[in-house]
């Protein structure tokens, strides 16, 4: 019986959050929109001014605060976490003229974070808060004010803010969203701000993992079969590419090779790469995904790409082992 009313108990807290997202979610469908737009327009501009924006928060709000910096900076808009009353004992030189300042509390009557608007209303830095009181002071003071108001805390005391902060950091990641989205904001661009970790991993680019320079195995056209074999042996990677001028022909694998001798037998050293070699081999951009050229190979059972530029220049080899460790595979 236990067990049964901690479960209820659980599920029931997490539906007070679900019902204050919904109640969030008709807000921004009706009466904040405006004043949803007219924020993320703040921080567009502050952007295309190369400012930053500065969020702040106390306690819990500043934790959610924090958060909603860092999905702003990974999204393309740089910004930072200000705590309040480190501000206010030699922090604020970290806010700059321009910037926009995003101040988090659920209450609005924050002490250490009233002291700090004060500063950033004489600056002239625009302000944007969320808050729960419509009629707080931190609303009063604030350019655009967005309504983060909970009917109820998901806490049984109704004390620690749980609903009230996961209500806050939907919006934040919603203005965020909103506001990568104006900026066109592209996966290429996520990939450049994301180069470690398992995300960096995934938005590799081919020519990050490819084999290039002296690694990449090649033969001219009119290489004997005896070197083209030398030189996928000595390069390992299972086959070979054929060039002329530097620029792509075709392609020698290990499978072509083994056809070749079971079709011919004793004949098969008298061929030149340009008998054996397949002339339209699957190739990539060095620019690509590391998830696109895995796509490629498992789509047409291979192991190898050729990686080229313009005109069909040469760039590397993109070999299946190379995706090892990507998380990919």
């Amino acid at each position: 019986m236990t067990v049964k009313i901690a479960i209820s108990g659980a599920a029931e807290f997490v539906r007070i959050e679900a019902a204050a997202l919904l109640a969030l979610a008709s807000r921004l469908d009706g009466p904040m929109h405006p004043a949803f737009l007219r924020a993320a327009t703040l921080l567009e501009d502050c952007g295309q001014r190369r400012a930053r924006v500065v969020v702040t928060g106390m306690g819990k709000s500043g934790l959610i605060a924090q958060k909603i910096a860092a999905t702003l900076s990974s999204t393309g808009t740089p910004a930072l976490f200000l705590h309040p009353a480190e501000a206010l004992h030699g922090d604020l030189g970290i806010l700059t003229h321009g910037d926009v300042v995003i101040a988090l509390s659920t209450s609005g009557e924050t002490e250490e974070l009233l002291r700090l608007v004060a500063v950033v209303k004489r600056l002239q830095n625009k302000l944007i808060s969320f808050c729960g009181d419509m009629d707080s002071t931190l609303t009063q003071a604030s350019d655009e004010s967005l309504d983060c108001s909970v009917a109820e805390e998901a806490c049984p005391l109704g004390l620690a803010p749980t609903a009230s902060t996961t209500v806050m950091l939907a919006l934040g990641d919603a203005l965020a969203m909103e506001v990568s989205r104006r900026k066109g904001f592209r996966v290429e661009d996520f990939a450049a701000l994301h180069p470690g970790g398992g995300l960096g991993r995934r938005l590799a680019r081919v020519r990050d993992l490819m084999h290039s320079g002296d690694a990449i195995p090649r033969v001219n056209l009119d290489t004997p079969m005896r070197d083209v074999i030398y030189e996928m042996s000595r390069k390992g990677l299972g086959m070979t590419t054929v060039v002329e001028n530097g620029q792509l022909r075709g392609l020698i694998s290990d499978g072509d090779l083994r056809r070749l001798i079971e079709r011919e037998a004793g004949l098969a050293l008298k061929r030149t790469a340009s008998e054996v070699m397949n002339p339209a081999p699957r190739t990539i951009g060095g620019d690509a995904f590391a998830a696109a050229a895995l796509s490629t190979l498992e789509e047409h059972k291979i192991t190898s790409l050729v990686v080229v530029g313009p005109d069909s220049a040469v760039e590397g080899v993109l070999h299946l082992h190379s995706l090892w460790g990507t998380e990919l595979i």
